[in-house]
């Protein structure tokens, strides 16, 4: 099963422990991952259900491609990161 890693950023403000679940794209492991913790999906996902513009996720060290739907395919021992995206100049 696929490791949903959040970074340190991000448990500062929801707990978000490191955790195997099921899924074989971006949306399906991360509602996997949400199901038992519904505070870091407001936090990751805006009201559509996309990625909040603050945020990024990574398949095993790649961003992901499609950051509305959550399509990207994820392999079986696959590692998913979500970080907070930083911006500014």
């Amino acid at each position: 099963m696929p490791i949903v890693r959040f970074t340190q950023n991000i448990q500062r403000h929801v707990a978000c422990p490191t955790r195997e679940v099921a899924g074989i794209t971006v949306r399906s492991v991360l509602e996997a991952y949400f199901a038992d913790n519904a505070q870091a999906r407001g936090y990751v996902l805006d009201d559509q259900g996309s990625l909040r513009k603050h945020m990024a996720a990574f398949i095993d060290g790649q961003q992901i491609r499609d950051r509305e739907r959550l399509s990207d395919e994820v392999a079986p021992k696959a590692v998913v990161d979500v970080v907070q995206a930083l911006s500014g100049g």
